[in-house]
This record gives C-alpha cells, structure tokens and sequence, in this order.
C-alpha cells in the first residue's frame, strides 16, 4: 500500500479501510489535516472485496447469460451460448484489482498515509499498530463486520460451508448449491447461481424473503427468478456433510415436517454482524449496545474525539450508508458543516437591507448530521428489487393514515420494450393527509438506477401534487413513478 511521509501525532487516524474508512480519509485529506488509515487486509473493506463489487460483476454476467439464451424476442441469435464460471471469476478479480488502485490513487492525491497494518484501538488518542503506539487527536472506527455464524450442529470445519468471501473464490458451477438465509444477500446469489445452471434451494426461518421487502413484490420476485426452490418457515437443524436437515421454524419439540436437502455446497448467508465484540472494543471503553458501536448523529462514541462508522455500528449494513457516515463524522470531527456551524447564510443589511451588517443568520435545514429516513436500497437479482422509505405496514406502525399504488412497469414504453418477459411493479405510500411521499418500491430490471430520485423525493418532503408536476424525459422506466403519483386518490 502507498504511504506518505509519517509524523508524530495525526489529525485522524481510521482503523479499517472499508468504504466508511477510506472516503473519510479522502474527505479529511481534502480539509489538509494528516491522516493514517490503517487496513489489515485489503484495501476496500468487504464491499470491494467480497461484496457489492464481486457479486455485481459475477450477475452482470448472469445477465448477459440469460440474455443470449433469451434474445431471439428481439432477433438476435446467437448458438451453442455458455457460462464460464473460472472466466467470469477472472474478470471480477481484475475489476476488484483496478478498484483498489483506484483508492489508493485517491488516498495519494488526498496525503493519506496508509498501512498495510491492524489498528487496535487502546483509547482516546492512542491506537496500537504493530508494537508501536501511535497518537491521533480524533479517532474513527470503521472495522466493519463479519459474516453471522448461527450455532448449527455440523457446520464447523465443514468444506461444503462457505460464507459469501469464499464462494465468490470457486471456478465451477455447483450442480446443487443450498443457501441458508433468504435476505438480500442469499437471494442474490440464488438469482446468479440459478441463472447459470445451478439446483438452487433457498431455506429461510422467516415466512418470505428479503423482509423490507412488501410480500406481494417478494412473491412476485420469487416468480421471476426461476431455477430456485423455497423452503419459507423453515430452520437448519442440522448439518452432515452435504445433507441438510431442515424443519418448519415453530416452536413445538416434535416436528412433524422435517425434510433432508442434498447440496454440493451450501452458502451461510445468515447476515452479517459488527466486529466491535472482535475487536475488543468494549473492553477499551467504547460502549456497546447488541454488539454494536453506539453512535449518535454526528457519528460521536461515548469516548471525546473517538468516532465510529460504517457496519462497526450495526446501523444499515450498506456501502453507501457507510460513505455518509464516513462524512458525516469527518465534518463533525473538523466542524465542517455540522449542525449549528458552518453552513450558513446571511440576510439583512448592506445598503439596502435595513439591518445590522452581519444581518440574520440561517441555519442550514439539512445539518451536515446522519439521517436514516431515505436510505434506498437495492437487491441486484434478476431482475432488481429496490426501495426507499417506509412500506405501507411499516407507515401504519409509525401512526400514519397511508394512501398507496401500484402500477405494472409496463405502463413504460421503454420497459416494455426491453423486458417483454418481466412483470415489474412500483408501488408509492404517502401520507392520506397532506399527500407526502412516504416510500417507494420497484421490481423490474434497472430499478436500482432510479431508486435514488425517490430518496431525494422523500428527503424534500415532496408531495404526489409535486412529483405530478416534475417532467420525467420520455421513454424511460422513471416515468412509472410520476404515473404512480398520478394513481393515488387523495
């Protein structure tokens, strides 16, 4: 890894090199403060390494797969199409390669020393790296988390059990592959090994997928996404080898209904979980609260000037809620922006304003603070599922009178066009009384490109009457969320 010169005591030093350490590290560089960003691993955290970047790329090429074989709809045919799996491992390697160049490219232009090192954090001011006590006079943590490990009996030291860092390592497709966990990150793999020829079975504790996901749209994605079997309400009891023994997820000591799965491999996608109790970060004084990094809104920890960002918080275990949080402590850390200082503006006096010369000042009304309320997400299966804000049951329980829609993606012309075998959806939840926008989810190909207009939607506190006004260009897909607009009775 590239490193600067060293010196005394750092502004800031960051321990972990994930998407929360290193765009903090490039956005305190940027302020000219010294900066040490230490990352045992690799540079990137899970995101880059063994996450967002690697799975995406692999259902690219899903896609394309699924496209080939599908494309005499639009006249092309194309004969004897194959997936290679060694192939698509090769060019996901190289892509992760040109990223982590690309970080330490901006961690060189921005000053930012980095280590090839662990950090522990000992206490306020002082981490220890390799032996050595080094001095900071604020601190992040940004240790990210690992995968979640359930106490199921036969798992341990078994070869057919791997975790999403060690399948995203194979060359060969497995005949049959049983996933554990059908969250975002199960359904993601099951949507790409069952794209390229696998017997997928997806077994999940809970009565359907991908919880934030309302149950119509997550019926509707398992009907899209073929090749897969469910095992809905369903617990592991146990593993013996490549057999999977299964029973419905109920209390009763005798169950009736248990089942044995065959699989050549089987994927624990049971979630992920922070590495503060791994970290021993308890134990240093930073207090924790279900094994997580307790934050407030400007990413503060019960210890002064130590930070914390990123999966380390247990918040939303999503790259770009890290990217935030990363900011959102670094501004703090240096004032830039924070609530009450730095973003301001002035009105009043001068010639013509009547006032005093300094004038009135006006709080900026989007502190530089953390905000959860319109954090989108996406599921990259095939094809896409993505939201943002509450869904109609989640608005309820929070007390709103809700008024919905939904609507086929179909009423887009470009959608139909492109996807004249999908049965995408998108469906709007606003508040009956004044109209608010209160969330949105959509299924259907290219979704997660447009989720984030709907964030910025929910963010200015737009009404349907607002977005009914907005020109959408024509043809595109985002246009189903003005015709949703339209379709709620107010």
């Amino acid at each position: 890894m590239s490193s600067t010169v060293k010196t005394s005591e750092y502004d800031l030093i960051i321990l972990g090199g994930g998407p929360a350490g290193y765009i903090a590290a490039e956005r305190a560089g940027a302020l000219g403060k010294s900066v040490l960003l230490l990352e045992e691993r690799a540079i990137g955290g899970t995101c880059l390494n063994e996450g967002c970047i690697p799975t995406k790329t692999l259902l690219y090429g899903a896609k394309l797969y699924k496209q080939a074989k599908a494309g005499e709809t639009f006249g092309v045919s194309v004969d004897n199409v194959r997936f290679d799996l060694a192939t698509a491992m090769k060019h996901k390697n190289k892509v992760i390669a040109t990223l982590q160049k690309g970080i330490l490219g901006q961690m060189k232009h921005a000053r930012v020393e980095v280590r090839s090192a662990r950090g522990e954090f000992l206490r306020p001011g002082v981490v220890r790296v390799e032996g050595e006590e080094i001095r900071g006079r604020n601190i992040l943590l940004a240790q990210g988390s690992s995968a979640a490990r359930p106490p199921i009996p036969g798992m341990a030291d078994n070869p057919r059990v791997l975790t999403s860092r060690e399948i995203l390592e194979i060359e060969h497709t497995p005949a049959r592959l049983v996933i554990i966990g059908g969250g975002y990150i199960g359904m993601e793999f099951a949507s790409l090994f069952a794209s390229i020829g696998s017997a997928v079975t997806v077994v999940e504790m809970m009565p359907e997928i991908i919880p934030m996901l309302e149950p119509e749209m997550a019926q509707n994605l398992r009907r899209h996404i073929r090749g897969v079997e469910y095992r809905l309400g369903y617990r592991v009891d146990r593993i013996e080898g490549g057999t999977v023994h299964i029973s419905e997820a109920g209390g009763s000591a005798v169950r009736k209904d248990t089942e044995s799965i065959e699989a050549d491999l089987i994927l624990l996608s049971t979630g992920r979980v922070s590495r503060a109790r791994e970290e021993k970060l308890g134990e240093a004084g930073v207090a924790l609260q279900n094994g997580s990094v307790v934050v407030d809104e400007y990413m503060r920890t019960n210890l002064p000037d130590v930070y914390a960002a990123g999966d380390i918080t247990g918040r939303i275990l999503l790259a770009h809620v890290a990217y935030r949080q990363g900011e959102v402590a670094v501004a703090h850390m240096f004032r830039e922006g924070a609530a009450g200082e730095g973003v301001t503006t002035r009105s009043g006096g001068g010639a013509s304003g009547g006032g005093s010369a300094s004038g009135t000042i006006h709080r900026s009304p989007h502190p530089n603070r953390m905000r959860y309320e319109a954090v989108p997400w996406v599921v990259f299966t095939a094809p896409e599922v993505a939201g943002c804000g509450l869904n109609p049951g989640e608005a309820r329980e929070k007390g709103y009178p809700v008024r919905t829609a939904t609507l086929p993606l179909q009423v887009s012309g470009r959608y139909l066009a492109e996807n004249p075998r999908e049965k995408g959806t998108v469906s709007i939840t606003v508040d009956e009384r004044d109209g608010r926008l209160l969330g949105v989810q959509m299924l259907g190909s290219g979704v997660g490109e447009i989720i984030h207009s709907a964030a910025a939607m929910i963010e200015a506190g737009m009404r349907v009457q607002d977005i009914r006004e907005v020109i959408f260009p024509h043809p595109t897909v985002s246009e189903a969320i003005r015709d949703a607009a339209w379709a709620v009775a107010l």
